[in-house]
């Protein structure tokens, strides 16, 4: 009997060795995304979120958000100050390191740090970068530039044709040039191997591989959708797009929807929106591409919030009973002329996307990105 038990004993423990590594070889890891896109909202909080879905100009359509199935939050905070600004923001996804106000890609010390644009030129990424400000504005200079003040606007534009950057496109005209100095930013772009313009419809077909390309399209920034911007967020995109699939291999693309974040200094809530609604119509276009392609994670967050926005009940004066609140209409409201210490949102899609929910700091989507890339 003693035998017996001991060969049943024996076979039962090869049973579950067996089991175990065929579940262990049968079971899939995580699939690791082949380009990455970042989308950033400056100033996007929840509230400026959630107006795309109250003031949508179809009624019928969901925003584009609602396509994105990974939900989370993100702490703000920068390394001196409760409230961050753009730069510091910016500074934190870039680089997975919290800094000071107006930092762009240093740390506390001012001493460089390396941005993740830059750690993946390195491993052979083609990189890009749009944005409806300037393009020497805090978030975008913080993905290709370093300094220690984000108001070194020509200083950050000088560092442009030396930079990882293959397209970029946005404002900012007046800071490639310096006459003071006797420079011309554009010329040495022209030497890099950079093609300029100030038409970013120019069409996909006469975009070269060999080439990169840089479009400054405004003195600074880009008129606001309300002056007739038109779809410059998402053609700038679309272009970028088209060329990175000239280059066949991976690509990063950071956009940024800048002028959200001017609504909310300005507390003017139609400015606001428009320019929500315009970040969800060029994430449409970012989502068909990425869907299609199968291989792209795309994450959408801010750098912090502006405004203190609200989606408050309407306030409306009723004869001989005062004021009263209107359940049945939104009367959008702001707390302050700057930024917030709210949370912002994260949200993605695509191969990775997974790693994203949760509550965490806003280094931690650089980090979670590093992580993924592995």
């Amino acid at each position: 009997m003693k035998k017996i038990a001991s060969l049943l004993g024996l076979g039962l423990l090869v049973f579950i060795l067996f089991n175990f590594a065929n579940s262990t070889e049968n079971k899939e890891s995580p699939k690791k995304p082949k380009n990455i896109i970042i989308l950033i909202g400056d100033g996007m909080g929840i509230s400026q979120l959630s107006s795309a879905y109250y003031f949508k100009e179809d009624e019928d359509k969901e925003p584009n958000f609602s396509r994105m199935p990974i939900v989370g939050l993100s702490r703000t905070s920068s390394a001196k100050e409760k409230i961050t600004d753009s730069a510091a923001g910016a500074t934190a996804i870039s680089c997975g390191e919290k800094t000071y106000n107006g930092a762009i890609a240093v740390d506390v010390n001012g001493e460089d740090l390396q941005t993740i644009l830059e750690l993946l030129a390195q491993r052979d990424y083609s990189t890009g970068l749009v944005a409806s400000s300037s393009i020497t504005h805090a978030t975008p200079a913080s993905f290709f530039a370093h300094a220690k003040s984000r108001h070194m606007a020509k200083e950050i534009a000088a560092q442009m044709p030396d930079s990882e950057v293959d397209f970029f496109a946005g404002g900012g005209l007046e800071y490639f040039y310096d006459e003071s100095a006797g420079i011309n930013v554009i010329d040495i772009l022209h030497k890099k191997g950079f093609v300029t313009g100030t038409d970013c419809l120019l069409k996909a077909e006469k975009l070269e591989k060999e080439k990169k390309y840089g479009f400054l399209l405004a003195k600074d920034g880009m008129p606001k959708m309300s002056k007739g911007r038109g779809d410059f967020l998402s053609n700038a995109t679309d272009l970028a797009l088209n060329y990175f699939e000239l280059q066949e291999k991976p690509f990063f693309l950071m956009v940024e929807a800048s002028q959200i974040d001017w609504g909310g200094h300005a507390n003017d809530a139609d400015y606001v929106i428009s320019e929500t609604l315009d970040f969800d119509k060029m994430l449409g276009l970012v989502l068909d591409f990425a869907q299609k392609d199968s291989n792209t994670l795309v994450i959408v967050t801010a750098d912090h919030e502006t405004g203190g926005f609200t989606l408050a009940a309407k306030e409306k004066k009723v004869p001989f009973q005062g004021t009263q609140r209107d359940y049945k209409e939104i009367g959008p409201r702001f707390s302050t002329g700057g930024h917030s210490a709210a949370m912002v949102p994260v949200l993605a899609f695509g191969p990775g996307s997974e790693s994203f929910s949760g509550i965490y700091q806003n280094t931690e989507i650089h980090a979670k990105l590093l992580e993924i890339l592995k």
